[in-house]
């Protein structure tokens, strides 16, 4: 191992660091606003709604992300509009993780005792108000395990910005190693990057689901 490597670019680790972090913080709050939406649409008594709920799952989850992303980079050309590499590839990564969010939340929804929302509409809340205000806040504290695994894997799956320029950690790194020709040094300093994000925040949804128990 040459920690020289480290020290040397560390520059260059860190500016696709900042852009890991950026592309993952956007994801997150992108995929979450998503996931839920889709949850809702896909227990909702409208058909129309409800349909487009289970399509969109249904054909996200099935496709490979590399795919999603490639969607959204070439995809915007066809209209005479492009995206660069970061904007498509965050967009392409919130899009995927949204359906997976939104299947954890449709079974927190589903585990919520069904006289809640009898009791909610009863006292006069519309459905919607019934969804923010009763159900999702309960629905949510049932999934945070599967919340936590899903916004890691967001993480690690962000390198898939390398594949369209989106100047992420995996991009700066492929530079550290196209001008060093040490791959494994390279990419193991890479892997300790992505876990100084993906410990924390397993340690954080750990705590968050103890509090939320007790």
């Amino acid at each position: 191992m040459q920690f020289s490597i480290l020290t040397d670019y560390f520059g260059t680790y860190m500016e696709g660091f900042r852009g890991t972090i950026l592309s993952s913080l956007i994801a997150l709050a992108g995929s979450f606003l998503l996931g839920v939406l889709i949850a809702v649409f896909r227990i909702t008594p409208v058909k129309a709604l409800r349909w487009f709920g289970t399509g969109y799952t249904e054909f996200i989850r099935n496709i490979p992300l590399l795919l999603v992303v490639y969607i959204f980079y070439y995809g915007p050309s066809a209209f005479g509009m492009s995206l660069d590499g970061f904007t498509a590839g965050t967009i392409g990564l919130s899009v995927y993780t949204s359906a997976f969010i939104a299947e954890a939340i449709r079974a927190g929804i589903a585990a919520v005792p069904k006289g809640q929302t009898e009791a909610a509409r009863s006292s006069g809340l519309t459905y919607v108000q019934t969804m923010i205000h009763v159900i999702l806040p309960q629905a949510i504290k049932l999934v945070i395990p599967p919340l936590g695994n899903q916004f890691i894997n967001l993480i690690k799956n962000s390198s898939v910005l390398t594949i369209v320029a989106g100047l992420d950690l995996m991009y700066f790194a492929d530079i550290v190693n196209s001008d060093t020709f040490r791959t494994f040094d390279t990419y193991v300093f890479v892997a300790l990057f992505y876990l100084v994000l993906t410990l924390p925040l397993s340690y954080g949804m750990r705590v968050w689901e103890r509090r939320l128990q007790r």
